[in-house]
């Protein structure tokens, strides 16, 4: 139950990042490239000072350095995919597309760590997913090809999440989150190189253009930095299956900031399929305190 609480909160403020991308791209014309480079530079400067207090100069070098490049770079992929959905999407419509996620990250979960997944779970999992449908019906004939960035940003979060719980506890969640915020700057410094002059990727020489825009790229590591942090947590207290259906969750904060940033208001179709979303959730919840099986 610490492992649920603690991924409840992370999902109600990683919202944020995207709606400080969107913000950024929108309004600031930084290209989704520059955005998600700033997010794991700054990433990587929030909790550096943390991990130094916690652990001294050791603490840097992981005992699993590979694997949690491999994190940070899965990560910003996902992250790029998604900011360059969103530049064009309504936050909550990327989200509910994005939604896949847990599909993917429980049949992981089933398949290759062989946690048992009982057919209540797999229930509430469906329902959930049913519910982000509502909030948006989303559709190849209204997004195109966009609609498949936020299910390939799915894919890449899923195997993230994975390797999170794979991993396991061999190396503390700071040394874990600062070295997958180097290997999320170095990809995005290469991916930049590589795509520079093409929209998505272009990084721009100039840096933000006003105070707010440095506070927003500096407070989208912050969250970025801490709130993945969180979920490292809630998957060393949790199983892979047991938190997949609250990441839901993210589309109560999602609607939210949508609405309040960009005045997206949503249909009433929408506030009825968030709260299927939350009560596939919260059946979750009762299942796990009421029965200690996995189902």
């Amino acid at each position: 139950m610490q492992g649920v609480t603690i991924m409840l909160f992370a999902m109600l403020i990683l919202p944020c990042m995207d709606a400080i991308a969107k913000y950024m791209a929108v309004h600031e014309g930084m290209s989704p490239g520059q955005v998600t480079f700033y997010r794991f530079f700054f990433q990587l400067v929030s909790v550096v000072p943390l991990l130094l207090t916690a652990g001294g100069l050791r603490a840097i070098y992981p005992k699993r350095l590979w694997p949690n490049l491999l994190r940070g770079v899965l990560l910003a992929a996902a992250a790029l995919l998604f900011f360059v959905s969103v530049k064009y999407m309504p936050l909550a419509d990327a989200f509910a597309i994005y939604f896949v996620e847990p599909f993917i990250l429980t049949c992981l979960s089933a398949l290759i760590l062989r946690e048992k997944v009982g057919w209540r779970r797999w229930t509430a999992i469906a329902v959930g997913f049913g519910g982000a449908m509502i909030v948006i019906q989303p559709s190849f004939a209204i997004f195109g090809l966009t609609a498949l960035l936020p299910m390939a940003c799915a894919f890449l979060f899923a195997c993230y999440l994975f390797l999170n719980r794979a991993v396991g506890s061999a190396d503390s969640p700071l040394a874990m989150q600062t070295v997958a915020g180097v290997g999320g700057t170095l990809f995005m410094m290469a991916v930049i190189a590589v795509g520079n002059g093409f929209g998505a990727v272009d990084f721009q020489p100039s840096l933000p253009g006003s105070t707010l825009g440095w506070i927003l790229v500096i407070a989208l590591g912050t969250i970025s930095g801490y709130g993945h942090l969180l979920v490292v947590k809630a998957f060393r207290l949790a199983s892979l299956s047991l938190l997949a259906p609250f990441h839901y969750f993210e589309i109560v904060s999602a609607t939210a900031l949508g609405y309040l940033v960009f005045g997206d208001f949503p249909t009433p179709s929408r506030w009825f399929g968030i709260m299927i979303i939350v009560g596939s959730g919260l059946f979750i919840i009762w299942r796990e305190r009421g029965k200690r099986s996995p189902d």
